[in-house]
Order: structure tokens, then C-alpha cells, then sequence
């Protein structure tokens, strides 16, 4: 009977483990289509709600790599002052790939379209779980 009981923990264990690693990708899938919304409101504020709030944020872009949360919304909202330069927001996601219990790695293209222009590129994100949400700690765009 004990070992019935050992054995029905331990699956049991196993099945959350599971359940909660498959939940992963879709719950980071929302992080990225809770910026994508927010981004299209022309809300960088909740825009930013994706990213840690931490100094050791780090977004590498093309003048290289920039530490901290109010930096990097610093940066975004002198690239992108107002709703116009902001445009309207797609992503392509190529890849989402759990590493461990807590951290992820995103593959995915991005795409502006705005009034004059559509500039796209790239991007690789790598997200933390703390607190039980995801968030990215590095963010490398071009």
C-alpha cells in the first residue's frame, strides 16, 4: 500500500509538471500579444509591462546593448514619440522553446506598418517566470 501511494505522488507530481510546463508557451504567447495590444493603443506604459522592471533589463538594439526598465521605455519613447511613429504592431512568432522551470527563449519577426513606411526586423527574447508571470529580461531587435 505505501508504495502504491509513493508511486500515485509521484505521478501525480509528474502530470503537474507537465500541465504547468505545457501551459508555459501559451502564457508567454499572451505576454507578447498583451504588448503587441498595448503597443497598438499607442500605450507605451503597459506596453512595458512585458519587460522586467529591473536595472539588469537589458535590450540590445542597433547601437548596442542598453541596461534597465526606464531606459530602455526612455529609448522607446524617443524612437517612437507619438501613436504615428508607433504604427500598427504585428509579430511573427517562429519559436518558442522552455529552458528550464523558469526561463524561455522567443524566435520572432516583427513588423510595423505606419503611414509612409514598413520597416520589419527580428527579434530574440529571453523571459523569466517570477512571481508565477513571465517577463523578458533580454531583448535583442533589429
Amino acid at each position: 500500500m505505501k508504495k502504491l501511494f509513493i508511486l500515485l505522488v509521484m505521478i501525480g507530481s509528474l502530470t503537474s509538471c507537465a500541465v504547468r510546463k505545457t501551459s508555459d508557451p501559451q502564457e508567454i504567447l499572451a505576454v507578447l500579444e498583451s504588448q503587441r495590444q498595448a503597443w497598438n493603443r499607442g500605450d507605451m506604459e503597459a506596453y512595458m509591462q512585458g519587460y522586467e522592471r529591473s536595472d539588469s533589463l537589458v535590450f540590445v538594439g542597433k547601437n548596442g546593448p542598453e541596461y534597465g526598465w526606464q531606459t530602455t521605455l526612455d529609448n522607446y519613447k524617443k524612437s517612437y514619440p507619438d501613436k504615428s511613429a508607433m504604427g500598427f504592431l504585428t509579430f511573427d512568432i517562429k519559436k518558442v522553446k522552455i529552458l528550464s522551470s523558469d526561463h524561455a527563449f522567443v524566435l520572432g519577426a516583427w513588423h510595423l506598418k505606419r503611414e509612409k513606411d514598413e520597416p520589419q526586423g527580428w527579434f530574440t527574447l529571453l523571459l523569466k517566470k517570477s512571481g508565477g508571470k513571465w517577463k523578458v529580461v533580454a531583448d535583442h531587435s533589429s
